[in-house]
């Protein structure tokens, strides 16, 4: 087996289970940060699709794995755009919180006596 194929094959596990997350996080709330980290593991999931193809040797006219060919170019893209996007979801989600509402799920009472 291809060691390409083989790191393919690893990182296809961690990549699917943050697309199916992104899918969830997506159809619960329908909101942009949402869709952008939807759209970021959806770019990591064509880097892994590239490197399982470049390790089978499939679409060999993009010529995976030399510089300056269309299959280097598409790897380079999704991995940059998947990073790029993630981050900026995980960064809107930490830095932008939502303000402290007014009301208590409780009521404080006082204790007589």
């Amino acid at each position: 087996m291809n060691l390409t194929l083989l790191r393919a094959l690893a990182a296809l596990v961690p990549v699917t289970f943050m697309l199916i997350v992104s899918v969830t996080a997506f159809l619960r709330s329908r909101n942009v940060p949402a869709f952008v980290q939807l759209a970021g593991a959806t770019c990591l999931l064509l880097v892994v699709l590239a490197h399982i193809c470049e390790g089978l040797g499939w679409f060999g006219w993009m010529q995976w794995g030399e510089r300056h060919s269309v299959g280097h170019y598409l790897d380079l893209t999704g991995a940059v755009l998947g990073v790029i996007l993630c981050s900026a979801e995980l960064m809107h989600r930490k830095c932008i919180r939502k303000p402290p509402s007014t009301s208590l799920p409780f009521r404080f009472s006082r204790v007589r006596g």
